[in-house]
């Protein structure tokens, strides 16, 4: 009999088709939207033995618990901070996560949103819907630059980072980052540079783009003193995690124009509360920072293909896994080890 993997808030609309031809015969998919997920009936949760997830659903070591023939859950995406990784590895089961599926797409995203400070086209096209006339000014916005001119910090340097350092290099600019778990080299591989602090990266960077993951240490990472430590007049991108920016912070550097503008696809909160202090002083008539600020709803990953990759390579890890009990983007083995080394020293 097929061993069913629980999809409990597919982010599709229609059947799971491109999960269901990856699994075929060996395994059969319970799928739910995540409105849904209280109704998935105490059976499904006991039989199941792989879960796949999105960001609707937080595994915890009590959700664990209904699934007592679980082996394996898949992070349908990069970030794994919604799941508890201690409580899987305790009970022996692997978390991944599928790394690779928007790569390129979010790259491109952190690029369109830089170009779009750089090159104003936000702000053009604004100015023009509102008055086809007197908007009509090439020397509007005061955030162009010419790209050349232009330095380029990338904090976090890994897949994401790698390919948006890449593609700002292709542009002219000059490149540096910061991530100290990156070997040394890594700048010759790559032909950018390396600076040793983070406070070395914010005051040389005309551009700072974020792509760290979400940890305890770097929650908050862009604090009120990492935001003051900005070049004046430098640009702030993120298409990492929400919480990496502290938003209470971020508002009165943008009031005050110390920097010249935000342009964040991520949030804390998602969606942000239209009674949010920096949704209100954004969107109020007139607002300073009614420029400074652009916002996009966490769609830096998606296109029609990312979407169907995402799909295919989650389910596909998942699969693997049942089937052979490994994955190298299983992100939780050394506690699984752990575990393991405990509950021998018990028996011994």
């Amino acid at each position: 009999m097929p061993e069913i993997i629980l999809h409990p808030d597919v982010q599709h609309v229609g059947p799971s088709d491109v999960e269901a031809a990856v699994y075929g015969d060996q395994f059969r998919i319970h799928d739910s939207l995540p409105a849904d997920q209280g109704k998935i009936a105490d059976d499904v949760w006991k039989q199941a033995a792989g879960l796949v997830c999105y960001h609707e659903v937080t595994v915890t070591g009590d959700m664990l618990d209904r699934m007592p023939n679980c082996r394996v859950v898949v992070r349908a995406g990069v970030g794994f901070d919604n799941i508890d990784l201690r409580a899987a590895g305790e009970r022996g089961i692997a978390v991944c996560n599928t790394p690779d599926y928007g790569t390129m797409d979010v790259a491109d995203h952190a690029i369109a949103l830089t170009l779009a400070f750089l090159r104003g086209i936000t702000m053009y096209n604004a100015a023009i819907l509102e008055d086809p006339v007197a908007g009509w000014r090439f020397d509007a916005v005061p955030t162009i630059r010419r790209l050349s001119t232009q330095t380029f910090g990338v904090i976090g340097l890994g897949r994401i980072g790698t390919a948006t350092a890449l593609r700002a290099k292709a542009l002219g600019m000059r490149v540096i980052f910061f991530d100290p778990y990156k070997p040394t080299g890594t700048e010759l591989a790559l032909g950018i540079a390396r600076v040793n602090t983070l406070e070395d990266l914010l005051a040389e960077s005309d551009v700072v783009s974020i792509h760290t993951p979400l940890t305890t240490e770097t929650r908050h990472l862009m604090s009120t003193a990492a935001l003051a430590a900005m070049k004046p007049g430098a640009i702030l991108v993120s298409t990492a995690r929400g919480p990496v920016i502290d938003l209470a912070a971020l508002l009165p550097v943008l009031d005050e124009g110390r920097i010249a503008g935000a342009a964040l696809d991520v949030l804390e909160t998602e969606p942000l509360p239209a009674d949010h202090p920096l949704m209100k002083a954004w969107r109020a008539p007139g607002s300073p920072i009614r420029n400074r600020l652009i916002l996009t709803p966490h769609a830096a990953f998606y296109s029609p293909s990312s979407l169907i990759d995402l799909r295919s390579k989650s389910a596909a890890t998942a699969a693997q896994y049942l089937r052979e009990g490994q994955s190298r983007d299983c992100v939780n083995l050394d506690m699984i080890d752990r575990a393991k080394a405990a509950t021998r020293a018990k028996k011994a």
